[in-house]
C-alpha cells in the first residue's frame, strides 16, 4: 500500500517549547548555548572538530564485541563496529532508557532518525563512515516509568516483581505473567503477529535482564541497518570517567559550571533539569542512590554505606561500574567514550543540553552538534478518509478542538453566525458615543467606555450562542470532529508519547519501520505526517 509523506514546520503545530522552535530557527537568544547549529552546515563543522577530541577506540570497540558475542547479530552491524576503531568513523548517537517493549512510539522515531542520519551523512562524506548507535539508559531506577506502556488501549504497568535499582540489571523472569497477558489480545493471526511474538519471546523470555532483552529487541528491528547498541553500564566504559567522577565526588565540580549556565538560560526560557552538588549514583545489586558529602565521610542515601576520602577513591578506582552519572553528567560520559558527531534527543534532552556546554570544555569533552529527534504522526486509511470529509488540511488537524469546530462551522454553515463586520459597524457608534460623552463633560469617558466594554461583550455572547446554535445543527460533523482529534491525539496528546510500535507492528509488519525511515529527512527538521492510501 503506497503511503503519502507531509511535513509541517514544528512551530505551526503548536506542540513544541519556545526554547526547541527557537533553537531550531537560530534565534539570538538560543545562540550562546551551543557550538553547532542543528542543520547540515553545523554538523560539517562538527565532523571538523571532533577530529580533535580522540576517544579510546580500542576500548570502544572491544567492549561492544564483548557486549555482542551472545548475540546474533546482522553483517553490517559487525562491519559497523569494526569501523569505529578507524579515526575516519563517527558515530551518531541516540540515547534512550530501556522502557519495557519500548515504551513509546518515539523511542522507535529518534532510532530511525539515527539510522537515517549516517547514512545521508556517509553519502555526503564518502571519505568517512557514520555509525548509528542506540545508547541505552540502562541505569535509570525508574521503574514507573520504565515499567509502563500502552497497547489497544489497554495501560500494562510491570512494578519489577519487588525489584529495585537500576532497571537495566532488573531480572527479567517476572514479566511472564504480563507478556502472557499481552499475547492474548495479539492479533489477527498470520506473518506479522507471528514474527512479533517470537521477537518479544526470545527477548524477555530468553534473555536474564531487562538490559539484554532490550539490546535483543532494538537489534532485532534494527540490526539489518547496522545500528549499533551500547550498553554504558560497563567497568571497562566506566574507567575513562574516573577522572570526572573522582573530580565530582571530592569537588562537586559540575555544580558551579551548569548553575552558572542555567542562570543564563533561565533569563529567556524555562529550566528543564537542575544539577545537584554531586551528580552521581551509586549502583549495586538492588541499589542506586543518591551520593552526598557529609562533613568528611561521603554516604549513600538510604543505605548504611559511607566511606573516608581514600575509602572513597579506592572504591571509585577498583569499582568504576559501581558509579553512575546522573542526566547532568551522562552526555559528558557518553562523549567521553564514544567518537561523536550528532547527538539526537526529544524536545527535552535538547532543553538539557543546552545548559551543558561550559561543563564539556571545562572538561575539554567533545560538545556535539544536538539534533531534535523526528516527530511523527501515523494516520491510518480510516482517519484520512475522516479528514478528508471533513476538508481539513494536514495543518488543520492540529488545531484545538473547539478551534477546529469553530472552523469547520465557518466554511459549512447555512447561516452567518459571526459578527465581525456588525461589531466592526457598532465600534464606529462607539467611537462617536464616547467622543459625545467626553465632550459634554471629560469626567464621563471611562464610564461610556465601561458601558462599551459591557455591549462588547453581550456581541460575544450571542455570537458563542449562534455558534452553539449552528455546531447543534451539525452534530454528526461535530462528532466526527472528536472522532478524528481522539484518534490522532490520544489523551489531547502527541501520538507518539502515548502509543506504542506494536499496534502499527500487527498492521504493517516490518514495513512499519521501512516506511518511517523512507520518509524522514533528518536535515530539514519538520513534523512528518504519513498517511496510508
Amino acid at each position: 500500500m503506497a503511503n503519502i509523506y507531509s511535513y509541517v514546520p514544528y512551530k505551526e503545530t503548536g506542540y513544541f517549547s519556545r526554547l526547541v522552535t527557537d533553537y531550531l530557527s537560530g534565534h539570538p537568544d538560543t545562540r550562546p548555548f551551543y557550538d553547532f547549529t542543528p542543520d547540515a552546515s553545523g554538523i560539517a563543522r562538527a565532523i571538523g572538530q571532533r577530529r580533535n577530541y580522540p576517544v579510546n577506540r580500542e576500548v570502544l570497540v572491544n567492549t561492544l564485541k564483548r557486549q555482542y558475542s551472545g548475540l546474533s547479530h546482522s553483517e553490517k552491524t559487525e562491519e559497523n563496529i569494526r569501523l569505529l576503531s578507524h579515526q575516519n568513523t563517527f558515530t551518531i548517537c541516540t540515547a534512550h532508557q530501556p522502557n519495557l517493549l519500548t515504551g513509546y512510539l518515539y523511542f522507535i522515531y529518534k532510532i530511525i532518525h539515527a539510522i537515517k542520519l549516517a547514512e545521508e551523512l556517509s553519502n555526503l562524506y564518502p571519505g568517512n563512515h557514520f555509525v548509528p548507535v542506540y545508547y541505552m539508559g540502562s541505569e535509570d531506577n525508574d521503574i514507573d516509568e520504565l515499567g509502563t506502556f500502552r497497547f489497544r488501549g489497554d495501560k500494562f504497568v510491570w512494578d519489577g516483581s519487588g525489584q529495585s535499582g537500576a532497571v537495566g540489571r532488573m531480572d527479567t523472569a517476572g514479566l511472564k505473567p504480563l507478556i502472557n497477558s499481552l499475547f492474548k489480545q495479539f492479533g489477527p493471526p498470520g506473518k506479522n503477529c507471528d514474527d512479533l511474538l517470537e521477537i518479544i519471546t526470545e527477548a524477555y523470555a530468553k534473555q536474564k535482564t531487562i538490559g539484554a532483552a532490550t539490546q535483543y529487541l532494538v537489534n532485532a528491528l534494527f540490526g539489518r541497518f547496522g545500528l549499533v547498541v551500547l550498553d554504558p553500564d560497563d567497568a571497562e566504559f566506566k574507567k575513562s570517567f574516573v577522572p570526572v567522577m573522582e573530580d565530582e565526588l571530592l569537588n562537586k565540580a559540575s555544580y558551579p559550571v551548569i548553575t552558572g549556565q542555567i542562570e543564563k538560560l533561565g533569563e529567556h526560557y524555562k529550566i528543564q533539569a537542575h544539577p545537584r552538588e554531586i551528580n552521581l549514583f551509586y549502583l549495586a545489586d538492588q541499589l542506586r542512590e543518591r551520593i552526598e558529602r557529609n562533613g568528611e565521610k561521603w554516604v549513600v542515601l538510604n543505605t548504611a554505606i559511607e566511606w573516608t576520602k581514600n575509602e572513597l577513591l579506592k572504591e571509585l578506582n577498583e569499582h568504576p561500574e559501581r558509579f553512575s552519572p546522573n542526566v547532568m553528567l551522562r552526555g559528558l560520559y557518553q562523549e567521553t567514550i564514544l567518537p561523536n558527531a550528532v547527538f539526537i534527543g526529544g524536545g527535552a534532552e535538547v532543553a538539557y543540553w543546552l545548559q551543558l556546554k561550559p561543563l564539556f570544555e571545562h572538561y575539554k569533552v567533545f560538545y556535539p552538534a544536538v539534533h531534535l529527534r523526528q516527530s511523527v504522526m501515523w494516520v491510518e486509511n480510516r482517519e484520512t478518509k475522516l479528514r478528508e470529509k471533513l476538508d481539513f488540511s494536514i495543518k488543520d488537524i492540529f488545531r484545538p478542538e473547539p478551534d477546529l469546530q469553530k472552523y469547520f462551522v465557518a466554511n459549512h454553515a447555512a447561516a452567518d453566525w459571526q459578527t465581525g463586520i456588525e461589531l466592526q459597524a457598532i465600534e464606529s457608534v462607539f467611537s462617536t458615543l464616547k467622543a459625545k460623552a467626553s465632550a459634554a463633560d471629560s469626567t464621563l469617558g471611562p464610564a461610556a467606555e465601561a458601558v462599551i466594554t459591557k455591549m462588547r461583550y453581550q456581541l460575544q455572547l450571542l455570537e458563542k450562542k449562534m455558534l452553539r446554535a449552528e455546531k447543534k445543527k451539525m452534530q454528526v460533523q461535530m462528532d466526527r470532529i472528536t472522532s478524528l482529534k481522539n484518534a490522532l491525539f490520544p489523551a489531547g496528546g502527541l501520538q507518539e508519547r502515548i502509543e506504542n510500535f506494536m499496534d502499527y507492528w500487527l498492521i504493517h509488519g516490518s514495513n512499519f519501520i521501512d516506511t518511517l525511515k523512507n520518509g524522514m529527512h533528518p536535515l530539514e527538521p519538520q513534523f512528518m505526517i504519513i498517511e496510508s492510501e
